[in-house]
């Protein structure tokens, strides 16, 4: 024989089962995560920088990259729409989904060549590093 907790009169035996499914922010949170934002790789090579995105399932029509005062963002917009008719009921369904992320470039890098290719679920930006060539060293004559 088991104990069923009472309060207030009542019997609750699936009092969490109850409470996730009526406290509604708690379960759209789990559902649908408000924070939605695709994991990136950044890694440095001698010529340039490569940001790596993993985004699946987004066309590369819906990316957005842009570059303003050293701050690079990368944006991207997903709506579907799905509509069901039969001859007792039509049934729509709507998702959009969208994300920002934003990178502070280093001041090496060129803002004026960087190149963005998105292929199987990953946008892969690189970004070129500006060339610098050590200087000679110089002797000046103090007149």
């Amino acid at each position: 024989m088991s104990i069923i907790k009472k309060t207030n009169g009542g019997l609750v035996p699936f009092r969490g089962l109850m409470s996730d499914f009526f406290e509604t922010d708690e379960l759209l949170n789990r559902l649908w995560k408000k924070d939605f934002a695709p994991a990136v790789n950044i890694s440095e090579t001698d010529k340039n920088y490569e940001i790596e995105l993993v985004a699946p399932g987004l066309k590369k029509s819906e990316f957005k990259v842009n570059v303003e005062n050293g701050i690079l963002t990368i944006s991207a917009e997903h709506q579907e729409e799905k509509k069901e008719k039969e001859k007792n009921y039509t049934r729509q369904e709507y998702s959009y989904n969208s994300f920002s992320r934003s990178f502070s470039l280093p001041e090496n890098s060129k803002e004026d060549d960087i190149k963005a290719n998105y292929a199987d679920g990953l946008l892969k930006l690189t970004i070129a590093k500006k060339v610098t060539t050590p200087s000679k060293a110089k002797e000046i004559a103090v007149v």
